[in-house]
């Protein structure tokens, strides 16, 4: 009996060990996961699918004097979208969204001890610009430039009124009128409107020559001031040559577009309330999604389009007087890279490259042609794609809904603001874009389709590449899948905005083909902008590498 007593008194202190040990080991785990995840903190996560709301946004009382150039953005939250793939998730994550190497580019557009502030100007500059948004910021700039050349003082360019967009905008509507001109006060003289004096004055109305050097208007131009007080522009784009003008003139250019030639307060504070919104789905891809009726109009694409789709789109082209190429023919535009992407393409595309479904795309574009039926392949892909309409509340948006320079800047922030920027067209929002992000440090800029005047040999067989393998998904004879994946992404490790000099022209071409196949000035602001910094020493004595 003493034995049976003893041997249930051990069991009984065996369990109670246990029991003891068990308890203990609970109460050390629920320790840690409030030591890691307290509730205070957990409640504070971002749903990544909820906006701020209006009181919750840092834009919404911006301060008039503050640039959108260099924002003081909210942290983004921790992003709640991670990439298929299991333990190598957060590798691929990070890659995908990596900034490529910037090599210590840095933006150096100060004038030389040698500039001299603007002289008594001989006449005024009258300006109308031509052109949707982004083409009028170009032509600006470079007038800006060439009343410098010409010593003129430049009265505020007049906006495009009679453009496909019909907006009735005026400059300080789109831009910070009182900024740009105390911006260049120490580079040309600007005044709002010509002097009362001079509104019945005889003028010189001219037709600028296209990609002029600086001979040209020191001498033809400047010449024109022993008859006349006022000379006017009557077209902005392209006027002045991309390369070969003396360094000033082009650092001239830089603090013009990407220092003075800041969007109006009201635009501004919208543009960051946007790019806030935005950045509550985590890193996010704005999506220049070119697929809209003027372009498609314009360039006489039509592929995979209704035959009524393609008829109205030809009649536009036709009946637009300044559109001077009627007949097109769409198989052959398209074979030769001339075509945006489709909705369809770029859903491909972007899944080929490894995004996942649940990355975040901005729609920086207008009405797509086509609707939401147009956008359903690329909507299966990709659910959160989201733009300004979505972001915003009608009332928010109601100021520039009925103005498309307006609305066309507001993409414009997003755009540039975004940790990834992909164009599915090389038109001119593209390309301002790209070489504004190439300014602030060599932003990420993934480039699926270039025009064939503005690229080397090698990026046009890239593009026709492409254009094959959609055609071959599209009849069967390709799968999506890994062997496309790598084919894309193979096909794009070198187009994605890391630092390069600006293309010269293609060789062989001659006449204005060859100042036509120049890289755009505004493309790529590097060597005349962008100077690189290195450390000389262990003191960091920074050098700057002309």
């Amino acid at each position: 009996m003493q034995k049976k007593r003893w041997r249930k008194l051990g069991l009984m202190r065996r369990v109670l060990t246990c029991a003891i040990a068990l308890i203990s080991l609970v109460a050390l785990f629920s320790a840690h996961l409030h030591l890691f995840f307290p509730p205070s903190q957990v409640s504070m996560l971002p749903d990544p699918y909820k906006l701020p709301a209006q009181h919750e946004s840092r834009y919404q009382k911006l301060s008039r004097e503050r640039s959108w150039i260099r924002p003081l953005l909210s942290k983004a939250p921790l992003p709640a979208l991670k990439l298929d793939g299991g333990a190598n998730g957060s590798s691929d994550f990070n890659k995908l969204w990596k900034r490529p190497p910037n090599r210590d580019f840095a933006p150096c557009v100060d004038p030389s001890l040698s500039y001299i502030a603007p002289l008594e100007t001989r006449g005024y500059l009258l300006v109308h610009t031509n052109g949707g948004l982004n083409q009028m910021r170009a032509g600006i700039c470079d007038m800006v430039a060439v009343a410098r050349i010409i010593n003129a003082t430049l009265v505020v360019p007049e906006l495009d009124k009679r453009s496909f967009w019909q907006d009735t905008s005026n400059f300080s509507d789109v831009f910070d009128e009182d900024y740009f001109i105390k911006s260049l006060v120490n580079d040309v003289k600007i005044i709002k409107k010509l002097p009362r004096e001079l509104m019945t004055a005889t003028r010189a109305v001219k037709h600028f020559r296209s990609w002029s050097g600086i001979d040209y208007y020191e001498q033809e131009i400047a010449s024109l001031w022993g008859d006349y007080q006022v000379i006017r522009a009557a077209k902005s784009d392209s006027r002045l040559a991309n390369n070969n003008l003396p360094p000033d003139i082009q650092k001239l250019r830089c603090r013009a577009c990407y220092k003075a030639l800041r969007f109006s307060p009201r635009i501004e504070a919208m543009g960051k309330l946007l790019v806030d919104r935005m950045r509550s789905y985590g890193p996010y891809i704005a999506l220049h999604l070119r697929y809209e009726k003027d372009m498609l109009a314009f360039s006489g694409c039509t592929h995979d389009l209704s035959i009524e789709e393609a008829n109205e789109l030809t009649s536009i082209r036709e009946n637009t007087s300044y559109w001077k190429v009627k007949d097109i023919d769409s198989t052959e535009q398209r074979a030769k890279g001339y075509c945006p992407l489709t909705p369809k393409e770029v859903g491909i595309f972007l899944r080929a490259l490894g995004f996942p479904p649940t990355t975040p795309i901005y729609i920086a574009a207008g009405e797509i042609y086509g609707g939401d039926s147009r956008m359903a392949a690329l909507q299966s892909r990709f659910p959160t794609l989201m733009r300004k309409e979505k972001l915003a509340t009608g009332e928010e948006l109601d100021p520039f809904i009925n103005h498309a320079s307006q609305m066309a800047a507001l993409d414009y922030i997003v755009s540039v603001e975004s940790d990834i920027f992909i164009p599915s067209y090389s038109g001119n929002m593209a390309r301002a874009v790209e070489g504004h992000r190439r300014f602030l440090g060599h932003r990420k800029t993934i480039s699926p389709d270039r025009q064939v005047i503005f690229v080397s040999i090698m990026v046009l067989v890239n593009l026709k590449l492409l254009v094959r393998i959609f055609d071959k998904i599209a009849n069967g004879t390709m799968k999506e899948g890994k062997k496309l994946s790598g084919r894309i992404i193979e096909m794009h490790k070198r187009r994605q905005g890391s630092p390069r000099k600006r293309k010269g022209p293609i060789s062989g071409t001659k006449g204005t083909d060859r100042f036509r196949s120049e890289e755009a000035f505004y493309v790529n602001p590097l060597p005349d902008c962008l100077c690189q910094e290195s450390t000389e020493n262990e003191n960091s004595n920074t050098v700057v590498m002309r």
